[in-house]
Formats: structure tokens, sequence, C-alpha cells
């Protein structure tokens, strides 16, 4: 028995049964993975708001604080576990050495792999979703001219700001028409002053006209495909919220399932059917995901199911000759990615 060969990331699929050493491993199990992107849409007045129209002159200030969130996209992955109501016990048996490999969950991932071996079948089939922020510059606050810090008032704290504002404005003028007695020495360095000045400005500009930031966020679910629909709420007040907020629109996640049907070798001209091993295989099925916001289709996809999937025993001439074969085995779906000698 070469119990020194065996390659187990799972300590616990070894088990001693009637005095023999066993194998126990678990088929995958397939969960529905949706990642949800939403845009955050923020509006905060300034502190000098009521004073954009008459000191500067704008009308487009930001007079309340309002937040909206909108949902921009989807993706639909697949999430794998063990399937502990479908276990698969291996015991060593003549010709074919237990050199199972095992991954932390208990799923099957090959038969005699090299010990360097990275299984394909390991990588996500999810794209990562990352939060694209989309924010103004995250500006450092300008401190205010000490005119206005000795203001009576918030009127006259406000003009000071302004008059700072159009100085800003005035300095960039003559720097740009080289009026300015010492000017900067070369583009470089004038393209460096020019940046300043107008960071220095648009924070003070904000203490009218108010702020506006736009960034992306995720929300993350699961659900079992058997469940066969999934229900989520979304308003453009709140985002993800309850079933209790009447402003919220549905997000209905439909699966329809296809179990898979595996038909075996009725050839009656044969005498024998071929020997089978104790290490099975599994034939998934699938399931078609769709996902609908406010009843228009945000996103479709056919995924593996594995537990709609049936479990084929390997033929016991895959093992024999000199050299013993290496199988790799889909770990999210338990179906066979390669055989090689």
């Amino acid at each position: 028995m070469l119990l020194g060969a065996m390659m187990l990331s799972a300590l616990n699929a070894q088990v001693v049964e009637q005095g023999e050493p066993t194998l126990v491993y678990y088929s995958p199990k397939t969960s529905v993975s949706l990642y949800f992107s939403y845009a955050i849409e923020k509006w905060e007045p300034g502190i000098y708001a009521q004073y954009a129209e008459s000191m500067l002159g704008v009308t487009n200030a930001v007079k309340v604080n309002k937040t909206t969130y909108t949902l921009k996209d989807v993706r639909i992955g697949t999430m794998t576990t063990a399937d502990l109501s479908r276990a698969h016990k291996v015991k060593d048996e003549a010709g074919i050495p237990l050199l199972l490999s095992i991954n932390e969950k208990g799923i099957l991932r090959g038969y005699n792999l090299p010990a360097d071996k990275k299984s394909s079948s390991c990588r996500s089939n999810t794209p990562s979703l990352k939060s694209d922020k989309c924010t103004q510059p995250d500006l450092k606050a300008v401190p205010l001219p000490e005119e206005a810090l000795k203001a009576a008032n918030p009127m006259a704290q406000a003009f000071t700001v302004a008059k700072q504002i159009f100085h800003l404005r005035e300095t960039r003028m003559y720097l740009i028409n080289g009026e300015v007695e010492h000017s900067p020495a070369d583009g470089k360095s004038m393209e460096l002053v020019l940046a300043e000045l107008d960071k220095q400005e648009q924070a003070l500009t904000e203490l009218f006209l108010g702020k506006h930031s736009v960034h992306m966020e995720e929300k993350h679910v699961t659900f079992a495909p058997e469940d066969k629909k999934h229900i989520l709420y979304f308003s453009e007040e709140n985002g993800f919220t309850d079933a209790d907020n009447l402003e919220a629109s549905t997000v209905v996640v439909s699966v329809a399932l296809h179990p898979q049907h595996y038909v075996t070798n009725t050839d009656k001209k044969k005498k024998k059917e071929a020997p089978l091993s104790q290490i099975v295989y599994n034939l998934p099925g699938s399931g078609d995901v769709k996902v609908l916001y406010r009843g228009v289709e945000m996103g479709k996809r056919t995924i593996p199911v594995a537990q709609l999937g049936v479990d084929v025993p390997l033929a016991k001439d895959v093992f024999k000759g000199e050299t013993l074969p290496v199988i790799e085995f889909n770990e999210k779906t338990g179906n066979i990615v390669s055989i090689s000698k």
C-alpha cells in the first residue's frame, strides 16, 4: 500500500474503517454568486452657499445635502463548497495506488498530480470587481485669511473669502501674461505654481458651491440555485434595502435548472461491462441565471451546477500499464480536466 505517496491537502480525508485506511472526499456543490456594482453620488452644500450668487455670480451652488444610489452592473459567477451529501470512500485496491490529491474543502483535485501542479480549476470564474473611485480630488483645506477669521459674522467672512478667490484668479492671469516681476524660471515650475493656485481656488470656491462626489461600491450576494428565485430591493435614496421600503424597486434573480442525465452503455453485444474503479468524477448540470431590475434585464449567464450532476466511476483500464495516469479534476464542477501518462 503506497500511503506514503498520497498527496492530501485535507488531513481529515483519511479515515480507518475495519482496519483499512480509507480516503473520503466530496463532490463539489455550487452556489450562485452575484457582485452588484452601484454608484453613490453625494452633494454637500458649502458653508457660504447662500452668498454664492451675490458674491461670486454663480447660480449652481449646492443648497441641501443629497445622496443618490444608482445600480450600474452585475457580475454573475459561482462559489464552491463541499457537498456533504455526496461523500465518496476510496480504499486501496489492486493496481490502483491511493494517489489522490484533495483540496482544503475536501474536494478531489486530481490523481497522481505532481507536487507543484497548480490546478487550473482553482481559478475563480467570477471576475474580481474593485470599486472604481470616481471622486473629486481630495483637496487639503486651505487656511482662511486672517481677515475672514476675525470677521464678525458669516456674511463678512464670505466676503473676505470671495476677495481671496478673486485675488487668486488675478494672480493666475498675471502669471500667464508674464506681468509678474519674479515669474517661475521654467515651464515646469510655472505648471506647478498654476496647479497650486487652481487647487487653492477650488478649495475656497467649494465653500460657496459645495462638493459633488461619485464613487462606486459593491454588494456580494450568494444563494443556492435550487431556490430558483432570489429577490433584493434597491432604492435611489437608500441603495440596497429591505422589502419594507415602499420606494424600493425589486431586483429579481431567477435560475432555470437543467439536471444532468447520464446514459450508461447498454450495448447488448458487449459480453460484460468494463470493470470500474472506486474513483468517480462528476458530470455537472447547469442553470440559466437571469437578473432583472425594474423588469429590465441586467445580466444573464449559464453556470455549471455541480449538485445537479451525475457521479461516473472511472474505468479500471485507465490505470493499467507501466505508467500511472495523471488526472486533473475541476474543483468547481468535479469533471475531468485532463488525463495524461
